[in-house]
């Protein structure tokens, strides 16, 4: 495939069967390999439908396992988190290869340099099935993140990890996790690397009306000149919250913000759309005042975010350096001194 080809993309919407409820670990793990195996039946068969031309696909958030509902993060990483190198990446990266297709995803993972914790991980697995993308979530209501650990994770992976693009031969991929597409800097940073499109792993809670987040992939596509590729959950099914509370809505965005597809309820492949490389990068390179990004003038910005901060950076790092889990107030105790900080500096 040549670098101004065009090829098809499927955001796959499919549902996530919940891992709260197994007894064990072993009994989670028997169940996400089971859901690897239904998926693998679902890429294979749209592509057959769609067209061998479907080069992406993108899965929703945490599609293996549901998200934690009062469960500790020990009781978390031993049940739900992924190893890098644990046998559900390799049935993904089989998948990836017996479908001849780029596959996205986004999954909780266990990371050996921090005993105790877990991250959301958005991932990129290659045709030859081998993880080539791991982005992790950065801003996270309830979970840990690399910049509670900031110091020891720059010092393990470089800085280079914390905004990661790959470039392949479908394209400059980055990631964006879930409520991350309301954040424009996660975006832009990816984007100042070179992300030519985002893959977007969600499992949020769609409507008719126009969403916030819907709102927000349109605005990083128009903003950034980069194509985005959302999936969002067919439903969290095994838990207490209704089935179809997170449901709908994935959608494929071409760089100016126009919806190409966009799927409606349930199991669906529906949203698929061409991804057009040559016309992208012809549009960036075109002079007019819809080129955001060549003017953006960075150097305007820069004093206002630096003078800004307010977040607790390493706050999940012991004097030591060493890492530590989260109690159960950490996240709410965090937020509220936020809060507090930008109060009292009249910036709210």
């Amino acid at each position: 495939m040549s670098r101004d080809a065009s090829y098809m993309a499927l955001a796959l919407q499919v549902t996530c069967h919940a891992v709260n409820r197994c007894s064990d670990a072993a009994t989670a793990r028997t169940r996400m390999l089971n859901s690897v195996a239904r998926i693998r039946e679902q890429i294979i068969a749209s592509k057959r439908f769609i067209g061998q031309d479907v080069r992406l696909v993108v899965l929703p958030e945490y599609f293996l396992t549901g998200f934690p509902m009062g469960e500790g993060p020990a009781l978390w990483a031993e049940k739900a988190a992924l190893a890098p190198d644990g046998p559900e990446y390799k049935a993904l990266g089989e998948v990836a290869h017996a479908a001849d297709c780029f596959i996205a995803g986004n999954a909780y993972e266990q990371d050996p340099h921090f005993p105790g914790l877990y991250f959301q991980t958005s991932f990129v697995v290659a045709p030859q099935g081998n993880v080539i993308l791991r982005y992790r979530r950065l801003i996270s209501m309830f979970a840990p993140s690399p910049y509670d650990v900031w110091d020891r994770y720059v010092n393990v992976y470089g800085a280079d990890a914390i905004f990661p693009v790959v470039e392949t031969e479908i394209g400059r991929l980055a990631a964006i996790a879930s409520e991350e597409i309301l954040y424009p800097e996660i975006a832009r940073a990816h984007a100042l690397r070179g992300a030519e499109l985002f893959v977007h792993s969600s499992s949020e809670v769609a409507s008719p009306l126009a969403t916030p987040k819907n709102v927000a992939k349109q605005a990083r596509a128009i903003e950034n000149l980069a194509y985005v590729v959302s999936a969002n959950s067919a439903g969290v099914a095994d838990v207490a919250i209704p089935v179809a509370s997170t449901d709908a809505s994935s959608k494929i965005i071409d760089y100016r913000g126009h919806v190409l597809a966009e799927a409606g309820y349930g199991e669906s492949m529906a949203a698929f759309a061409p991804v057009d490389l040559g016309a992208l990068r012809a549009w960036r390179r075109r002079p007019g005042m819809g080129n955001m990004l060549s003017r953006l003038p960075l150097g305007l910005f820069a004093d206002a975010y630096a003078g800004g901060e307010a977040q607790l950076r390493n706050g999940l790092l012991s004097t030591d350096g060493t890492p530590h889990a989260p109690d159960p107030t950490f996240y709410r105790d965090r937020q509220l001194r936020v809060i507090e900080k930008l109060d009292s500096s009249g910036l709210i």
